[in-house]
């Protein structure tokens, strides 16, 4: 039985109105009286739903219109047009109740006070959300068991390192169990082994509390750990709704043909790329380069032209020992589809 949807937005638009600025002093001087505007629509009849205890990476490159969409969501914005519902609340006409049931962790943006120790900070959401002793108890005690929270609990938020804090800051938006966490950019400029933790801390309480998660993005890993759904977005329209496998084969037509030739060089590969482009005609140049084990690396879209025309192609013209034939990882379809959408 599919589980009941906790997000609903339908035909959403979101414009902004920005004046055409004019330059110098005379021109400020004009602009207090112009009314030449310019519309920008930074989110343009969208729609999609979330399921409960859905992990949902919601991607697109900068100027999209994620930040905008999060913020609509949040209540922190009010729709131009369209309809949102959120758990059954209507998010920015009902915002002071519906922000007790959703936690948000802004990237690098600290919810906990500067100058007083954690716990205190903890102390102190618990008053605020109204949190029981008996739910604040199992949620220091889940974070506990996962990432020994407790030994950052005397120190003052400033003490804390950026990974530290992070940890503490999603930490202290799980506190009141919320039904719906939105992440904006929860692992931005953490190492290895915190972002390690932060994925293991959102996996455990989705899997665990079936809280509904949210998560924009430009980490690949965050996507491949966590994601097993994709919204890509993209001048303010939705391109893309599904399972990140299907993202990988909609996108994804590439291939890497990878061949063992003899004495690779600078010039083998020139003359196999100029070869290979001068016998088949496509759209976007076809590069080589060699791999790291020597080998010759060629990426190939099979959507202009089939892999296997150019393997026998090369097989044919050069003494080739061996062959593989890879699919491009996820990161590199997203970067190719992000370049292909800001040409």
């Amino acid at each position: 039985m599919k589980n009941k949807k906790i997000i609903e937005v339908n035909n959403v638009k979101r414009y902004f109105k920005i004046l055409n600025r004019q330059e110098g002093l005379v021109g400020a001087m004009k602009d207090l009286f112009s009314g030449n505007y310019r519309t920008i629509k930074a989110v343009d009849d969208i729609s999609f739903s979330i399921d409960k205890g859905e992990i949902v990476g919601f991607i697109g490159p900068n100027g999209a219109g994620k930040s905008t969409t999060i913020k609509m969501l949040t209540g922190v914005l009010k729709e131009t047009d369209g309809t949102i519902l959120v758990d059954s609340y209507i998010p920015f006409r009902d915002r002071k109740k519906y922000v007790a049931n959703i936690g948000v962790v802004l990237g690098q943006r600290s919810q906990l006070w500067w100058n007083i120790p954690v716990i205190e900070s903890f102390k102190v959401l618990k008053d605020i959300y109204k949190i029981t002793d008996a739910v604040y108890n199992r949620s220091l005690k889940l974070f506990n068991d996962l990432i020994d929270l407790k030994q950052y609990y005397n120190m003052p938020v400033r003490k804390l390192s950026l990974g530290q804090k992070t940890l503490c800051n999603i930490a202290a938006s799980f506190l009141h169990s919320p039904k719906l966490i939105f992440l904006d950019e929860p692992t931005i400029g953490l190492d290895v082994s915190i972002k390690k933790n932060v994925r293991r801390i959102i996996h455990t309480l989705n899997k665990e509390l079936e809280t509904t998660i949210l998560i924009t993005t430009h980490d690949i890993g965050d996507i491949e750990n966590l994601c097993k759904r994709l919204i890509m977005i993209d001048k303010g329209k939705i391109i893309f709704d599904g399972l990140t496998s299907r993202f990988n084969r909609t996108f994804g037509a590439l291939r890497t043909l990878r061949l063992d030739v003899e004495q690779v060089n600078k010039t083998l590969l020139a003359e196999i790329e100029e070869q290979i482009n001068s016998k088949f005609s496509c759209k976007e140049k076809i590069v080589v380069k060699k791999g790291s084990d020597n080998w010759v690396m060629i990426t190939i879209n099979q959507d202009e032209l089939p892999l296997l025309d150019v393997l026998n192609f090369t097989v044919k013209t050069y003494a080739v020992k061996d062959v593989k034939i890879e699919e491009i990882s996820l990161e590199d379809v997203i970067i190719r589809t992000y370049e292909g959408m800001l040409k």
